[in-house]
């Protein structure tokens, strides 16, 4: 039986750990995103409500999602979106439909929080089970170069992103100014 509820401050050190250990053996990471988890909860892009842990049956917290406001800019013009970043399971929790469930939950939260958008940068082939297309369907770029099928977007209300082209402007936090 797993729980999804909102991460609270005494859970940073386990949610640092869980994190380390999600990424530890995963061949496309630079092995930070724990560091990242915490440079964003202290950045004006953190929305707690979607700061979200699973917990097992046992109170352990078995895997955490962020999602963190950022911008999609056209010239003048800009839009909000979220960043989904970083999902993360701990190993014996994985490939069980854990880090569904979050994203799940957390899309569920974005909307009646009134975003319509989440944009990431993610593995091609787990993504579109949720929704996810990429963005350069919607005529959305990345400010770095990245394979085309890993910018991914959905849309969490009916054209969400429609007329919505530009590139992504994330947070100083994610370390791309």
């Amino acid at each position: 039986m797993i729980t999804i509820r909102k991460e609270e401050k005494e859970d940073h050190q386990k949610v640092f750990q869980l994190t380390e250990e999600a990424f530890r053996e995963m061949e496309y990471s630079n092995h930070q995103e724990q560091f990242l988890v915490e440079k964003l909860r202290r950045s004006e892009a953190f929305i707690p409500e979607l700061s979200l842990v699973a917990e097992d049956e046992k109170g352990r917290i078995a895997g955490h999602i962020l999602f963190t406001k950022i911008k999609v800019i056209n010239g003048e013009e800009s839009y909000d979106s979220l960043a989904l970043a970083p999902v993360s399971v701990k190993p014996e929790f994985q490939n069980r439909g854990l880090g569904g469930k979050l994203i799940l939950e957390g899309h569920r939260i974005a909307k009646e929080l009134g975003y319509e958008s989440v944009i990431l940068i993610g593995h091609e082939k787990y993504y579109p089970r949720f929704g996810y297309k990429k963005t350069s369907n919607f005529g959305i770029s990345f400010p770095f170069d990245i394979p085309e099928e890993n910018g991914m977007a959905v849309e969490l209300v009916k054209d969400g992103l429609k007329d919505k082209k530009g590139v992504v402007k994330y947070p100083h936090e994610f370390g791309i100014d």
